[in-house]
Order: structure tokens, then sequence, then C-alpha cells
């Protein structure tokens, strides 16, 4: 099997998102496996009409309408970018529930009709003659408002459960990523270690629920999964079996058992419980947590990213991340790029490409089919160098970045050089340079975009190999989950093996 990587839940103008469904695949395209993008269609319990709520009821009542009016066009166009071993499109909508949390319904299958119901679960009964699940996102909000309701939760219709989105991290109240959008804070009933602690048996997902048609933009979420192959009925067949786990952003490569059995499984108690886990990261390894029904139970700590090492094999793998971006331009600054490596080779290329910043619609926004149109494309890449093109704007905040990078591993020694040219400048560092530090350098003499030129990572500090024991049951059902954080703040929170007493 293999590591597929995608987003289950992506928004753009084919309801009250922005962009176009066609930009939008082909965003996925460029730096996933596979993608549903995700049309608002219903909210039964939307709270009634008032001066103070008239915007947001007008602008959901308007979005379900366009979806309705579009479904088959929406439905066609998903169907016709699904090409078995290239891309894969999962069809789905979304019901929002004051009462039971919101859900979005995906399916394998193109004929899948656009109905509404009262429930997440009466609209999955309602749809039986079809394969379908419904997965939770967003948990973490208050009960009664958005967040999820645990007492009506089905493993059964929700084999998987959105973990990570660009609304924050549910796993715990004290978890990075805090909620801070206007739909208001997490609440420690409604997080994941809570359901755990309860009982409930479920795989984690990551994806955007981003609302300006960018799939899989970087560091709000994504989703892998362990497939027999890039097919429709392989990734489906994964999530109905829990093989899944979550990231923030960087694909961390994760292979996480108990007495053998992968992550999302259940296996049988035979006394002594064997956990290995191999993560291959995308940056230095800050710590690795391994939790047992929802409480730390080990912990590894990796090397810490304000040490730097100033010698360096002779040969070796290192990754290093070049990143574009900052400067004061709302509008979007276009990157022409291109990098080559002077000895050495380059074994592989990872892309960290962002959408525009928007989590749902304000007053004054405009309906604009180009907006996810960003440009952002791995043009060419060889062992010796690459070529590729993106767009940045203004970092949102000080602590919301809207730059794009590209994560090189590289086989090489200390002397190794690796050059960017970037919209006429060129820059040039050497692997023994970037192990002490940073490096950056700016385009402009003030408010300007820079390229920044990331610590380089030797392999040691980004591939871990792991083995515990545990001998003691603490209930009938014993539950082991993984936290894998990096220096750079991405995550990955591996789902859970289930042992069955």
């Amino acid at each position: 099997m293999k590591l597929l990587w995608g987003d289950l839940h992506n928004h753009c103008g084919i309801t009250y998102g922005f962009g176009s469904l066609e930009n939008a695949l082909e965003a996925a395209k460029e730096q996933l496996d596979f993608c549903a993008i995700i049309g608002h269609a219903m909210w039964p319990d939307m709270p009634k009409r008032s001066a103070e709520l008239e915007f947001l009821v007008d602008f959901h009542l308007e979005g379900f309408a366009k979806l309705r009016t579009n479904w088959e066009s929406v439905r066609e166009t998903i169907k016709e970018w699904n090409v078995p071993g290239q891309f894969v499109t999962l069809q789905g909508y979304e019901i929002h529930s004051s009462e039971f949390g919101d859900h979005h319904i995906l399916s394998p299958s193109d004929e899948i009709p656009l109905i509404t119901a009262e429930s997440p679960a009466k609209l999955v009964a309602a749809l039986a003659p079809y394969p379908v699940i419904a997965v939770p996102h967003h948990v973490g909000y208050t009960p009664g408002y958005r967040g999820m309701n645990w007492d009506a939760f089905s493993e059964q219709i929700s084999p998987v459960v959105e973990v990570f989105s660009k609304h924050g991290c549910s796993m715990s109240d004290s978890s990075p990523y805090a909620y801070l959008h206007t739909m208001g804070p997490r609440d420690s009933r409604n997080t994941i270690v809570h359901a755990i602690q309860r009982g409930k048996r479920f795989s984690f997902a990551g994806s955007t629920d981003h609302h300006a048609g960018y799939p899989g933009s970087y560091g709000d979420g994504r989703v892998a999964v362990l497939a027999a192959e890039k097919t429709r009925e392989a990734v489906w067949e994964a999530l109905l079996a829990r093989r899944t786990y979550a990231i923030t952003g960087d694909k961390i490569a994760c292979h996480f058992t108990v007495n053998g059995a992968i992550f999302g499984s259940e296996v049988k108690d035979i006394g002594s419980r064997q956990l290995q886990l191999d993560v291959t990261a995308c940056d230095g390894i800050e710590k690795i947590t391994i939790f047992k029904n929802g409480k730390p139970w080990a912990l590894a700590n990796g090397t810490s990213s304000t040490s730097p090492i100033i010698s360096a094999p002779a040969k070796g793998k290192y990754k290093v991340r070049v990143e574009l971006g900052w400067g004061d331009n709302e509008q979007g600054y276009e990157w022409q790029a291109n990098a080559h490596l002077d000895s050495g080779k380059i074994i592989s290329i990872e892309t960290c490409f962002r959408g525009r910043s928007v989590l749902a619609p304000t007053p004054g926004m405009r309906e604009n089919p180009n907006m996810n149109a960003l440009g952002n494309k791995l043009i060419s890449s060889t062992e010796t160098g690459a070529q590729w093109s993106c767009t940045t704007f203004k970092n949102a905040t000080t602590l919301h970045p809207q730059t794009a990078a590209l994560i090189f591993e590289i086989e090489g020694d200390s002397s190794s050089v690796l050059t960017v040219e970037a919209n006429g400048s060129t820059f040039a560092y050497s692997i023994g340079e970037l192990l002490t530090g940073s490096r950056s350098v700016h385009m402009k003499p003030h408010n300007s975009e820079a390229i920044l030129f990331h610590r380089a990572v030797p392999v040691s500090e980004y591939v871990f190999n792991g083995e515990w024991t545990d001998t003691e049951k603490e209930h009938d059902v014993d539950a082991y989950h993984v936290e894998i954080k990096q220096w750079n703040g991405q995550f990955a929170w591996i789902s859970p093996v289930f042992v069955i007493a």
C-alpha cells in the first residue's frame, strides 16, 4: 500500500465560497492525489432571519439555492476530473446543524442526488441506495452551537472525523491552533480526546474547509490515506477501513502499528502490546507523543532547532526549504523561480502552495471566479534542479502566513550548493552554510518580498523509528494514537489503533 495525500473538504464558488470549480480542481491536482469539492447544501435548524442575522441567513440561502440549480453540472465536472492512477475526486455536499454539528457527505458515486434532510443521520439514511459517509468537522465548537453532538455520533456512518482545518485543531482544548473564527472557541466536551475517552471509535482527517477554492492549501489541513492504488475505489476502501491520519500541511509520512495492526484498526489484546512508529518528516522533529486513551503515555524528544549543527557527514541526505513571500502586496506578487544543485542530487521536491486566506464570506466580498487562479505550479524537476511559479500575498497577520515554499530533499554533502534564481535575482548557499542557520534575501529596499533558505535539516533529524511495549490493560478497549510536532510548527495526528480485550 502507498500513502496518498488529499483534502476531503474544500469550498469554492459552487455555493457561497469563491473561485471557480475548475481552478479548484487544478490547484488540487498540482499537489494532492485526491480531493472532494464540497458544496453547502442545507441548514435545517438555521436561526431565524433578523436585522442582526440578515447577512448570515441570506448568504447561506443564496449559496444553497446556487448549488441546487447547478448540481448536475457540478457533479459532472467532478466526475470528469476523476482519472484513475492520476487524480481522484469524490462527490459530496454539506449539511450544517446547530444540534448535531456540521457534517459533509462523501460518496464515490457520480449518481448521488442532492436531497435535504433534518439531520446528518437522516440524510445518510435517505441516501442509503448510494455508498455514502458523513464526516463531522470543526467538531470542537460549543455543543448546540455547531459543535459535535457525540451522543448522536455513529461510527457506522462516520468512520472518519475531521480533527484539523482552517478553523483550528479540535484534538484537545490545549492543542495548538485554537479556534479563533467568529463561530467561537473550542469546548473540551467536544474535543477528539474527550470522544476517545468516551469510547468512540473513528480515524482522523485533516482538510482545509477553505472557502477560496484551493484544496490542500498549505497549513490549513490535509489528510493521508493508506491505499492500494490511486483510484476512487481504493481511496474509498481506505476511508471505510479508517486507514487515515491528519496533517496540517507538511506531508509527514507515518507508519504506526500496534501488534502489527495499522492505524485505524481494531486488534485483539494478546497481553502485550508492541507499538512501532516510523516517521519521515519534512522538517526537524521536535517531539513525538504517544497517547493512550487520550492521555500522554510515552514521549520522544527530537533535537532543538536552535542548536545549529556545525559539522556534517561527508555525504548524506538533507532537507532544505526555500520559501518565497512577505512584502506588502495584498493583490498578489507573482514569482518565476528555478533552482540548481551543483553537486549531489535532488531526491524529491514537495510543494507548499497556499490559496488566498478565506474561511467564510464577509460583507463586501464579491464573486470572483479567478480568485483561485494563482499559477502555483512545479513546472519541471530533475535530479539537479527545478522550475516553478507561484503567487504570494502580504501575510494576513503576523501569525497567518501567505508565503509559498518548496522542500528539496538533497543527497549531497556540506559543499553542495543550492542556487535559486527568482524574478531576476540569484542567491546561492551551501549545505554547510545552511546547517549553521537560515539565510534570507530581500528583493527591494523596503517592505519587500523576500526569499528564505531555511536551516538545512540532516536525515537524522527528520527520520524517526521507535518501538514501545505496553502490558497494562486500562479498559475493555484501549486506544493508542500519536502526535508529531516538527520544528516549524507543522503537525501530524495519527489515528488510533484500538486494542480490544
